[in-house]
């Protein structure tokens, strides 16, 4: 989700779902001991519950980036172990490293002992060639022997040889069933899942066999879905959404941001796939495509493309 879970976008889907645990775009850990940290680290406190994903390799400079990360206020350090992207793997990090789990667990190991929130590795089910039930396991056993407070597995093979990070988005097929058994074979241990879950019925039927069900690009391009996760967390029926409270904060976090230097765009462009399916939505997305980008643009461009939609016509799960 690199470029696409900033602080911003963060902050506008807390406004969808309270309950949920919230995710950082992956920060490098040497980014973290070097770079400007509040652009980096840096969120509104509504975000919380709050996760801050490291990319790494080397357990000291990791320690030390889960330290400062920490101490901004994190609720829970990520360690990715799943990313296939060309950047990560020149890096030694991502989903190489599931090719290395003792490395892994050293880095667990190293901020568990650096820092006192929970440290939880995200990972795939194997990469290229690996036999996914030794490699899982092996992966799965070695974090939590360090310490690891839970697991988040993609249940798809990265191909880091001969595919794109798009294709494997796709390729190959995802296979629940084996991060199903990990949890058969873990029943103390924190499971979640994650890949290619696209609506609230399939997020239901996982958290009947795992601990949690991880959302990426669902969350994103249909952001609605979010408003009904509240409701499966507390085993309610979903309650009516108030769109209209939510435009109202999302304009006034727009005033805000605009006052210090932003841009309604930094916020707009991660708002443009809500109301899939509503008349009006296309209205929407055309104004906060267009008009939200214009120098100047203010608050008001959101409360102008909203009234463009017809909430009564309100069939949002």
């Amino acid at each position: 989700m690199l470029a696409w879970t900033d602080r911003n976008c963060r902050f506008f889907h807390r406004q969808l779902t309270k309950k949920t645990l919230l995710y950082t775009e992956m920060v490098v850990a040497d980014a973290i001991i070097h770079g400007p940290r509040e652009r980096l680290l840096g969120f509104d406190a509504a975000e919380h519950r709050l996760a801050l994903q490291l990319g790494g390799s080397d357990p000291h400079k990791l320690a030390q980036a889960a330290r400062i990360g920490a101490d901004f206020g994190y609720d829970e350090i990520n360690l990715n172990v799943g990313c296939p992207s060309d950047r990560v793997q020149s890096g030694t990090f991502g989903a190489c490293l599931m090719l290395s789990p003792q490395l892994v667990a050293d880095c667990v190991a190293a901020m568990k002992g650096a820092m006192h929130i929970p440290v939880t590795v995200k990972c795939r089910i194997g990469v290229d060639d690996q036999d996914t039930q030794t490699a899982l396991d092996d992966l799965a056993n070695a974090v939590f022997s360090a310490g690891a407070d839970a697991l988040w597995v993609h249940a798809r093979k990265a191909w880091l040889k001969g595919l794109s990070p798009k294709e494997n988005r796709d390729i190959p097929p995802l296979d629940y069933e084996r991060v199903q058994r990990l949890k058969e074979d873990n029943p103390d241990r924190f499971i979640g899942i994650n890949g290619g879950i696209q609506t609230l019925e399939e997020v239901r039927a996982h958290l009947q066999q795992l601990d949690g069900v991880m959302l990426g690009r669902a969350a994103y391009h249909t952001p609605e879905i979010l408003t009904g996760v509240d409701g499966i967390l507390a085993n309610k029926p979903d309650e009516v959404f108030d769109f209209a409270g939510l435009i109202d904060a999302m304009a006034d976090y727009a005033t805000r941001h605009i006052a210090q230097g932003g841009r309604l765009g930094h916020i707009s462009r991660h708002m443009v796939g809500l109301f899939h399916g509503l008349p009006g939505a296309r209205r929407w997305r055309q104004i906060l495509s267009t008009d939200a980008l214009q120098p100047g643009a203010d608050a008001q461009v959101l409360r102008k493309a909203f009234a463009a939609v017809d909430i009564k016509a309100q069939a949002i799960a």
